[in-house]
């Protein structure tokens, strides 16, 4: 694919991004896409071959930008472990008060609608989170390992309960309008973590 085609391709993921992180999957029709990226429909089969395969392609820019902010967030920077991994969590807070948390995230958003729907896209959510979990579990191993994080927390499975409650909280944040289940995450968090 040229650059060109490949700028292209870009702008309608962008486009539809844009959308569907307001209507959802579902709610939103290839035509709406195309008319917000200016590109003719015929155009659209030359870059996904449906729209189950533009989702999943959605879904997979979402995963590795995520992933390339989420490295840059937890990057050993000569802060501690713990230090590094809270820089993620205000982030999540930094969300909510900005605007509904589940409004920003596609997993938040899309999980639970496209899980049922596309196997493609299923799997897609579903790695992209387990590669988030091991970012995490990596941050709060160095944590230990620094002394900034209390002794004995086991890495896997303590990343595993944050990033299911901090998941969860951002949902109930998306039916509340309100942040006050992420501001208990940040407690429970600290709790879980902190030396004692």
């Amino acid at each position: 694919m040229s650059s060109e085609q490949q700028s292209v391709r870009q702008h309608i993921l962008a486009s539809g991004r844009a959308i569907i992180m307001g209507k959802g999957y579902s709610g939103v029709g290839l035509n709406e896409i195309l008319s917000a990226a200016g590109v003719p429909k015929g155009s659209f089969y030359h870059y996904f071959k449906s729209k189950e395969l533009f989702g999943k392609a959605l879904l997979e820019d979402y995963v590795d930008t995520y992933l390339a902010e989420l490295d840059s967030t937890l990057a050993a920077d000569g802060n501690p472990g713990l230090a590094r991994l809270m820089r993620y969590w205000d982030s999540w807070l930094v969300l909510a008060d900005d605007a509904c948390a589940g409004s920003k995230c596609l997993v938040v958003k899309l999980s639970g609608e496209v899980a049922d729907m596309s196997e493609a896209m299923r799997e897609v959510l579903l790695q992209g989170t387990n590669r988030i979990v091991q970012r995490i579990a990596d941050c709060i191993a160095e944590g230990v390992a620094d002394g900034s994080i209390r002794t004995g927390v086991v890495a896997p499975e303590a990343a595993l309960a944050l990033y299911e409650m901090w998941l969860g909280a951002a949902l109930l944040t998306k039916l509340r309008r309100d942040p006050s289940a992420l501001h208990n995450a940040m407690l429970s968090t600290r709790a879980m973590l902190l030396p004692g």
